[in-house]
């Protein structure tokens, strides 16, 4: 069976935040939205109807467990939740943070405008709280 490895572009635009039971959880290096992915940790996976159904289950509990994240860290008027994987293949779930006022608002934030990264120290803080809150929610 092969080992599951994160595609080298989801690597190259995100920070590792922390494992759930199914999903390793990153932070997209754009500071204009709050922008979480679950990228599942099975190899070959394209598409949320790839995994057991049990998985597709855990799936949506981790999730929310990111959509509660974020609304308990960052400011935002609404959540986009999205698994397109039209340019990186990998199953990805994306979970944006969006405010009225961001800079794509009110469409979708794929090549609205150019990525901002975030300054190591935003990126570190952010992370941290994002990370601790998702583990202390997944130890109950």
């Amino acid at each position: 069976m092969a080992e599951f490895e994160l595609h080298p572009q989801l690597d190259a635009d995100s920070f590792p935040l922390t494992d759930l039971a199914l999903s390793t959880v990153r932070l997209i290096n754009d500071s204009q939205y709050p922008w979480l992915l679950l990228v599942p940790r099975r190899p070959g996976l394209v598409d949320i109807i790839d995994l057991r159904p049990d998985e597709r289950v855990v799936l949506m509990g981790e999730i929310g467990m990111a959509c509660d994240a974020l609304k308990a860290h960052v400011a935002c008027d609404k959540l986009d939740v999205a698994s397109l994987g039209n340019q990186v293949p990998q199953l990805h779930v994306h979970v944006i943070a969006r405010q009225k006022s961001d800079a794509a608002w009110p469409r979708p934030v794929w090549g609205a405008v150019p990525p901002v990264a975030y300054g190591q120290q935003e990126a570190e803080r952010l992370c941290g709280l994002i990370a601790g809150f998702l583990t202390q929610v997944a130890q109950g």
